[in-house]
């Protein structure tokens, strides 16, 4: 099994800042590509960022130059730091990874339970 444990949402007034962790444990062999996706209310759930275990990122043209992601390996964790937050950006986020599953060798996916992150006066 594996475990993801996000943290860091919360309320922010607009142009202010969060940083979103999300640390997986569990039975990983080895850890392939960590993300972050939102869903709004109404609104399907879209891609924010996501980089792979090489570090190369993708991030929403939404997000571009507001938002990095990143990883620390050792740790299984993956960070969003959000910067000049809209209200736009009001979601819920959803960590995600792709591993390795250590008891199997077979390649899956992983969602977490979501954290709201509103951006309001």
């Amino acid at each position: 099994q594996v475990q993801l444990v996000e943290s860091g949402g919360g309320l922010v007034q607009p142009g202010g800042s969060l940083r979103l962790s999300c640390a997986a444990s569990g039975s990983i062999f080895s850890m392939e590509a960590m993300g972050w996706y939102r869903q709004a209310p109404g609104k399907q759930r879209e891609l924010v960022a996501v980089i792979t275990s090489t570090g190369s990122t993708n991030y929403a043209d939404s997000v571009k130059g507001r938002f990095t992601i990143s990883r620390d390996n050792a740790k299984n964790t993956v960070y969003l730091q959000m910067n000049s937050l809209e209200p736009e950006d009001t979601a819920v986020y959803y960590c995600y990874v792709r591993f390795i599953s250590g008891y199997t060798r077979v390649r899956d996916d992983y969602w977490g339970q979501g954290t709201q992150v509103t951006a309001s006066s």
